[in-house]
């Protein structure tokens, strides 16, 4: 009896097997099919074993790969009046579509602003079947006021404008203002929100970034569904891809989380033209069956739509197996190379390789062959992109990704069609438009190509088309895309208890600006009117910033509730997960949890529920990894607050070189959306708090901007909290105020002191207040120190009064009027780098100097840092006196002596 394990070691060994003489029978009868009519029939066999006992339930591990052939076969297309539309109809559009897509870029290349044809020459029917069969809108009956979530592709963006010009909300004014934005009536180059905030939702040509943010915006309607905030759950995402975007890292990141979830609400649609932007995606490879088995691995269904109609003659001849082995073989670039070449190129090249092929290219005549591989992929054929649709949609349990075959350049002619440098073609010649009206059959004479421009093509406003495209949308909810512009009412104000409880300060107690934030939220949160709005994100290590306190009362959101007993359940701040938990606690993901930032943040305008969510991560962990993520979040006009915990260069000093922060509000002060704040104290945290509520969630002032979010950076060195002084609200809110005097300060000070002006921000504030009682009780100096809670902020105001200046209006910034009658220098310093303080010197007439934590971080304890930096209170003291040294003011040697004494 033969060996029924076989020859290498299996996990199988070590389980029992009941029946060995059964076992080797199965094995025996598989090896008997190999011998007689071959491996392929003995691997069909076995597939279709595999199928059945799926179908019966069995439970198995899944294959990974498939052959590469379609996932439906032709047979079990939808037809007749199962097919919900009018084909050629359909085809009547889509051509208007693509002609009118490769006319307003080709047009606006006589002014060098480029654009792309190629993508959305392949993606035409991807995008045009979900338009007329599934894309829900605003209105839908299913999804009310949210519709389904469309992440369209940035590159395809051409073909969605010439699509709304087509339906009568763009007109050829706008098509000629492609990519020419400055005028305020242009098209941007890409879906940018911001720029076009009534048609696109979701910014996406950052790639990577849009397959994440899919995912997490389906995560998140399912958050607002079994939080009971709104449900949600007919609403359906969709992200249109491209497979070389697949390349960027995030665009995988979240793949299993999205199976571990069960997001059957998601639908990836991966346009698979094999080409990058400049050459193939797997030149050697087959970037379809690898995203196959990357995506049945992470867990999610997989439907692939390769192959057109003109294949199924060729399947029905293979039956010894060997074009489906041909085809798994052909890499990427060789499928690419057949789109360019000859009939008898192919014969040779494909067919040559295997005698049973060479038998069936013997049937088959030139044209058969050049319509297989130069025209028939399953991208292209509206009935298999329907099909393929359909089964997404109708599939639970998991999300699904479709990987449509097709060709870049599809219709665009042959200088076009697979050509890797079609990525960077921006126009066609007067000839290959008239050859693509030819092959589209449209109704466009010679005579409409005035001066060799070619013209827009519109079938009329009342035309069959029009009228077809608009009942379509009108049955599934209205346009798509389309994005929310009426405001929400402004939220109800929390009570103000919450936001004063840190005036009275914290007396001999000390409190860390983390402990202030996390339990002025969990206040907040109390509130009855918007407390279940707000959104606690966090990537991992929630204890860290105090949130556990949290845990008990709001719960972690899991779609599966709680299934197990948490090893801490007997403690008072036990892990607690719920179906309807508000936590969003990600893992070790700053990615996904400014993927799940977004989509909080932008619920106002995607499901007309205002959420506030914020997000607190470690700063050194947030700008310099995701900042492009914040760039997107500006983008879609995101709200809410961003919270850089443990910041700065010198308080968190165990973490080494690149994990001391002290550049976060450099990156952050490069975004226009973001209001960044380094506040010192807790009712400084308070107070922001307030007003970025006000302005992004209640009634915002005359010209005021909501679309913003707030970068908070707080820290975790506990200090005792001042009371709040009078009449600071907005000195805390503009970015500078006097905290105190050396004189209310109740320092000793001769009669005409010497006097300096000290500006701090963050944790640098304590070194400040030191500061001033050294300089007053060592050297007769005299300092006030200022909080400068935002430098970015008062660097704006000042860049908008040197702008209104310049426009004939006299505007003072809020900098100088807050310095105002001071004659006395001014030093600056933080816990980052100079370049944050030094961002308003330009505005400061006093006499300037600041200090910073440039360079690299290290580990060392705080105060070794703060010496090593040259920004501890000894330093403040010697570079206060080097100053007011160089104005006269002390004496010369005073420096030196200083510097010795601290022993700098």
């Amino acid at each position: 009896m033969t060996d029924p394990v076989g020859k290498i070691p299996s996990e199988l060994d070590q389980l029992p097997d009941r029946d060995t003489e059964e076992t080797a029978e199965w094995a025996a009868s598989l090896d008997a099919v190999t011998k007689a009519a071959g491996p392929h029939r003995a691997a069909y066999l076995m597939r279709r074993t595999l199928q059945h006992a799926e179908g019966a339930g069995l439970d198995l591990p899944k294959l990974l790969e498939t052959d590469y052939v379609n996932t439906i076969p032709t047979s079990a297309e939808p037809t007749g009046a199962a097919f919900d539309g009018d084909e050629a109809m359909e085809r009547r559009i889509t051509a208007w579509n693509r002609w009118n897509a490769a006319a307003m870029v080709s047009r606006g290349s006589k002014y060098g602003v480029g654009g792309h044809i190629a993508t959305f020459a392949s993606a035409a029917w991807l995008y045009e079947t979900g338009f007329n069969h599934f894309f829900k809108g605003k209105d839908s009956g299913d999804a009310v006021g949210s519709g389904d979530q469309l992440y369209i592709q940035g590159h395809a963006a051409p073909g969605i404008y010439a699509r709304a010009f087509l339906d009568g909300r763009l007109n050829e004014a706008h098509l000629d203002n492609f990519r020419q934005e400055s005028g305020g009536n242009g098209l941007p180059s890409y879906p940018h929100p911001r720029r076009l905030p009534w048609l696109w939702e979701f910014p996406t040509v950052s790639m990577g970034l849009g397959p994440l943010s899919a995912i997490y915006q389906a995560r998140f309607n399912r958050y607002l569904t079994n939080r009971s905030i709104k449900d949600v759950s007919t609403s359906h995402v969709w992200a249109f891809l491209g497979d070389g975007e697949m390349d960027e890292p995030e665009s995988t990141a979240a793949l299993a989380l999205a199976a571990r979830e069960g997001l059957d609400n998601l639908t990836f649609v991966i346009n698979c033209n094999l080409q990058r932007l400049d050459g193939p995606v797997r030149a050697n490879f087959k970037i379809v069956q690898e995203l196959e088995a990357q995506f049945r691995g992470a867990g999610w269904n997989v439907v692939k739509s390769l192959w057109g109609n003109a294949w199924d003659e060729l399947f029905a001849l293979d039956t010894t197996g060997a074009l489906v082995r041909r085809l798994r073989e052909v890499p990427d670039a060789q499928v690419q190379t057949y789109q360019t070449r000859d009939a008898a190129y192919i014969r040779q090249d494909f067919f040559g390789k295997d005698p049973a092929l060479v038998a069936m290219a013997q049937l088959l005549s030139d044209d058969k062959i050049l319509e297989c591989f130069h025209l028939s992929r399953g991208g292209h054929e509206p009935r298999k992109v329907y099909a393929a649709y359909k089964a997404a949609v109708e599939f639970k349990g998991a999300p699904t990704v479709i990987l449509a075959q097709t060709v870049k350049g599809f219709t665009l002619g042959e200088g076009f069609a697979s050509k890797n440098a079609n990525h960077q073609m921006k126009k066609l010649s007067t000839d290959e438009f008239k050859n693509m009206r030819d092959l589209l059959e449209l109704p466009i004479s010679d005579a409409q190509f005035v001066d060799g421009q070619v013209p827009y093509g519109h079938p009329g406003a009342d035309s069959p088309e029009v009228r077809y495209l608009q009942e379509r949308r009108a049955a599934l909810g209205g346009p798509a895309p389309a994005r929310r512009t009426q405001p929400l009412a402004p939220l109800p104000a929390p009570a103000e208890k919450a936001f004063t409880a840190f005036d009275k300060g914290s007396g001999t107690q000390s409190m860390a600006t983390t402990m202030a934030f996390v339990r002025l939220v969990k206040d907040l949160i109390r509130d009855k009117e918007t407390g279940k709005r707000w959104v606690p994100i966090v990537p991992d290590e929630a204890r860290t910033f105090g949130m556990e306190s949290l845990f008990p009362s709001l719960g972690i959101y899991s779609p599966k509730g709680q299934t197990y007993e948490p090893v801490d359940r007997d403690q008072l701040m036990y892990y607690k997960e719920a179906v309807n938990g508000q936590i969003l606690n990600e893992g070790i993901t700053e990615a996904g949890s400014m993927a799940d930032f977004i989509a909080a943040s932008t619920a106002y305008s995607t499901h007309g529920e205002a959420m506030i969510p914020f997000y607190i991560f470690y700063s050194m962990f947030g700008w310099q990894r995701t900042a492009d993520q914040m760039w997107q979040l500006g983008d879609q006009l995101g709200r809410g607050f961003l919270v850089g915990a443990t910041a700065g260069r010198t308080t968190l000093t165990g973490e080494g070189l690149q994990h001391a922060d002290g550049h976060s509000p450099v990156i952050a002060a490069t975004n226009p959306a973001a209001l960044t704040y380094d506040p010192a104290f807790a009712y400084e945290v308070a107070a922001i708090v307030k007003e970025g509520l006000r302005r992004m969630y209640g009634e915002a002032a005359e010209g005021e901007d909501q679309n913003v979010f707030y970068y908070l950076t707080v820290y975790n060195e506990p200090m005792p909290q001042p009371a709040k002084p009078s009449g600071v609200d907005e000195g805390i809110v503009k970015g500078l105020y006097r905290f105190n005097t050396a004189e209310s300060a109740g320092l000793d000070l001769p009669a005409n002191a010497p006097r300096i002006q000290l500006l701090s921000s963050g944790t640098a504030i304590h070194w400040a207040l030191e500061a001033q009682k050294v300089l007053a009780a060592e050297w007769g100096v005299g300092a006030d120190v200022w909080s400068a809670t935002s430098w970015t902020e008062l660097r704006r105001d000042a860049l908008e009064a040197d702008a209104a200046l310049l426009r004939g209006e006299e505007q003072v910034p809020y900098l100088r009027k807050a310095l105002e009658g001071v004659t006395s220098p001014v030093l600056a310093v933080s816990d980052y780098m100079r370049q944050v303080p030094d961002q308003i010197a330009q505005w400061v007439e006093q006499d300037w100097s600041s200090l910073g934590a440039d360079g690299f971080g290290l580990s060392d304890t705080r105060d070794a840092a703060r010496r090593h930096f040259g920004v501890d209170a000894q330093s403040i003291v010697v570079a206060a006196l080097a100053q007011l040294a160089r104005r006269g003011e002390v004496r010369a040697t005073a420096v030196k002596e200083a510097r010795e004494r601290y022993g700098l």
